[in-house]
């Protein structure tokens, strides 16, 4: 799930790999961003591969007694354990605290990111625990959209479609928008989301995989651009979240309050021929699914499919208050095309 809300916002964002055409000459970025690039890099050169698991998952393994304080660089960038300052080179380490991101613990350290690995593509993104209001979410859900997408895009390149216009929206760390920029070179690409925290590690990221065609910038879902886009693609909130964590939230009846918001926006800004595609969760219902009875009439004169790609996901949360009633949260792949005529 990646960051989105309903509150706008319209300042450009500082550390973009590319530019809008209007602002001329890319903005020098500040040395703690230079260095967390940097740092990025070093990982990518030291072959450094991490796969991002469930919450519940990464905890049972953090808590194994026999392995307390980080032993290599997973441990540190991956798993979020405390680390000594002979667990990772000197040079690494020195670029962590340049970039700001080492944090003391007890007499060693302890690194506020992670770093995943999707489609060959280095990502920084917020370390374990994600309690913060504006964490940065790469979690299996990101593995799924990621793949959905790839699949997406090469048949889009069989069938000789191209792209001239494509908008991720609610970005995140930016997987999916460098997903789309990678396979589409010639298309102006817009990562788009509302977090701070999240743009800054999304134009680091684009850096790291070499995304030039990027636009990394604040927007209320697609609120803050203009036009019309042959691509919007989203991996919106879906979670009711107490906190209402940006990262997690998506409100509405059974957190499908923000993709529903998204499919309304987006049907009005696809250019003839242009698709949308959603990664999303649903909260299934006494064996039904009230997403899709809700967002059929919005898909009204498009060509459209639906697929549900992994019947039980997040399973902990149907303990919770807000699931009582719910039988399974399911993710769903939601394709949708306006017609060329």
């Amino acid at each position: 799930m990646m960051n989105v809300t309903t509150s706008t916002a319209d300042a450009a964002v500082p550390h973009a790999p590319s530019t809008r055409p209007e602002d001329g000459a890319p903005a020098r970025p500040d040395a703690a961003t230079a260095a967390l690039l940097e740092l990025g890099r070093a990982l990518q050169a030291a072959g450094y591969r991490f796969t991002t698991v469930t919450p519940a998952t990464h905890n049972r393994v953090r808590a194994r007694a026999e392995h307390v304080w980080a032993r290599d660089l997973c441990d540190v960038f991956g798993w979020s354990r405390p680390f000594h300052s002979d667990a990772v080179p000197p040079d690494i380490l020195r670029l962590m605290q340049a970039a700001g991101i080492a944090q003391p613990h007890r007499d060693g350290w302890r690194c506020t990111l992670r770093v995943s690995e999707l489609g060959g593509q280095l990502y920084f993104h917020s370390a374990y625990p994600t309690a913060d209001a504006d964490a940065v979410f790469f979690g299996p859900d990101t593995y799924r959209f990621g793949r959905a997408l790839q699949r997406e895009l090469a048949d889009m390149k069989a069938l000789g479609r191209t792209v001239q216009r494509a908008a991720d929206v609610g970005a995140g760390g930016g997987p999916g928008a460098a997903t789309v920029a990678l396979a589409c070179p010639d298309a102006q690409v817009y990562a788009l989301d509302i977090n701070d925290k999240a743009l800054r590690l999304c134009g680091v990221n684009m850096q790291l995989a070499g995304a030039t065609n990027v636009d990394v910038r604040r927007s209320d879902l697609l609120n803050d651009i203009d036009g019309e886009l042959d691509l919007i693609v989203s991996n919106p909130p879906y979670l009711l979240d107490p906190s209402e964590r940006a990262y997690r939230h998506g409100g509405g009846e059974l957190g499908a309050g923000l993709s529903l918001s998204l499919v309304g926006q987006a049907v009005t800004r696809l250019a003839p021929g242009g698709t949308l595609l959603l990664y999303t969760g649903v909260a299934m219902r006494h064996n039904s699914d009230p997403f899709l009875a809700a967002v059929t009439p919005l898909l009204d004169g498009l060509t459209w499919t639906y697929e549900e790609i992994d019947p039980d996901v997040f399973g902990e949360e149907l303990d919770t208050p807000a699931y009582q009633d719910t039988d399974r949260i399911a993710a769903v792949w939601l394709k949708a095309t306006r017609p060329r005529h």
